[in-house]
């Protein structure tokens, strides 16, 4: 799942992969945008915002990305064969000499001017992952609103840009607080260790193939609670449970540990009866 680590290396790739380099191939595969060609133009750097992705491109030009639930971007030499997905999920091809990046289920890809970036991110608030982090101005941004469930605060990327699902769910359980606890109840001193202990998990996991939040890279024991429903939590061994938040969507379950997490709970008709992915 997509989150701040996993775009900061989406990032990375396709830098190396195009930064400095002219493009010989340029396909974007959305309506709006079919007819653009960005071929002969070098591509200057790409650089993630939080969950966004900007690949800068010689001209004033900026190619903005964003990977959602399942998006992609790949890399390939030449020759290689592309297996990020059938054709028809294919929604950008940029090439060069030597690499060719692949963007796949993207459902967000336009083209601007870079002056314009700021219309597309302008909104976030400070990148856990960036350099215009700011902790006090996270933890103010999250405290605007003390009424608000922290889980659904942590995720609203204009407080602060980076967090998904998975952190989202083992932040609380971190915290010892369930993700449907008001922000304002939180204790003092958590809520000012929050936006660093966020901060530390993303940068820990930023060269990481594979997330890790208890210090353990044994497959299974990787994460406390997020996809683990109904196994025994790692501390306690009560069962892990999962339920809905927010907006109910049911593909973005939130997980935590009933005994070791401390605040209200979610209605009986939001929980998952059974085990979830």
């Amino acid at each position: 799942m997509p989150e701040g680590d996993t775009v900061a290396q989406t990032a990375r790739r396709l830098h190396t992969a195009l930064a400095g380099q002219v493009l010989t191939r340029s396909d974007l595969r959305v309506p709006r945008f079919a007819t653009a060609d960005l071929t002969g133009r070098a591509v200057l750097d790409v650089t993630p915002r939080g969950k966004h992705l900007l690949t800068r491109i010689e001209g004033g030009l900026t190619l903005h990305s964003h990977l959602r639930m399942d998006g992609s971007w790949k890399v390939y030499a030449p020759g290689e064969r592309w297996t990020g997905g059938p054709g028809h999920q294919i929604r950008a091809v940029l090439g060069n000499a030597t690499r060719t990046a692949v963007g796949y289920r993207l459902p967000v890809l336009e083209l601007l001017r870079t002056t314009d970036e700021n219309k597309v991110v302008g909104h976030l608030g400070p990148d856990l992952l960036g350099p215009d982090w700011d902790a006090d101005t996270a933890l103010r941004n999250l405290l605007r609103d003390p009424a608000r469930p922290l889980g659904d605060a942590l995720l609203d990327q204009r407080n602060l840009a980076g967090i998904g699902n998975v952190y989202k769910s083992e932040l609380c359980f971190l915290l010892r607080v369930t993700p449907w606890l008001p922000v304002g109840d939180l204790p003092a001193g958590t809520a000012a260790h929050l936006p660093e202990l966020a901060k530390r998990l993303l940068e820990t996991n930023r060269d990481r193939p594979a997330r890790v939040t208890t210090g353990s890279d044994r497959p299974g024991r990787r994460l406390y609670v997020y996809g683990r429903a109904p196994r025994p939590c790692l501390r306690c061994r009560t069962p892990i449970r999962s339920a809905d938040q927010g907006d109910g969507a049911r593909d973005r379950p939130t997980y935590w540990c009933p005994a070791c997490q401390h605040g209200p709970a979610p209605h009986p008709s939001a929980a998952h009866p059974g085990p979830t992915r």
